[in-house]
């Protein structure tokens, strides 16, 4: 039975959004929200050249980019206002290569804590509308508060 979350932040998703988009490593994979809900997020990166390994195939550090953003940024969903999140452990299994149009990547949240948030995230390789799933990866995502002034 999949896990129902309420944000405590009403402005989660444009908090969400606002703080990994100001990131220059997700400017520069391109990162584009297609779903933000509590503890979940989906989002696209489009192949580029400059992402492959071989022309044609996104390299494994797009894949766990891709996964990274999707399971920390699903955790993040659950913060309160005022909190941050980052990444302190993720285990990725490539399973089939990423030779699509775009990554897909699917992060939710498998256990919520003050100070620790596990998540899991699924990245699927699209052509031509069809996903395939080639990554599965299981992240843990420190919650920090941001000082008060």
């Amino acid at each position: 039975m999949k896990p129902t979350y309420v944000a405590s932040n009403p402005d989660y998703a444009a908090q969400l959004m606002s703080l990994v988009l100001a990131m220059p490593m997700a400017k520069w994979l391109g990162i584009e929200f297609v779903k933000v809900e509590p503890g979940e997020v989906e989002l696209d990166i489009a192949y580029r050249e400059e992402l492959s390994f071989v022309p044609g195939k996104m390299q494994a550090t797009a894949i766990f980019a891709a996964a990274d953003f999707a399971g920390v940024s699903a955790a993040g969903t659950l913060l309160p206002a005022g909190w941050i999140n980052a990444s302190i452990d993720c285990n990725l299994k490539i399973v089939a290569p990423a030779d699509g149009e775009k990554l897909r990547a699917r992060g939710r949240v498998v256990s919520h804590g003050k100070l620790l948030t596990v998540s899991a995230a699924e990245v699927f390789s699209v052509r031509n509308g069809e996903e395939v799933l080639c990554a599965t990866a299981l992240l843990t995502a420190r919650n920090i508060e941001l000082q008060r002034k």
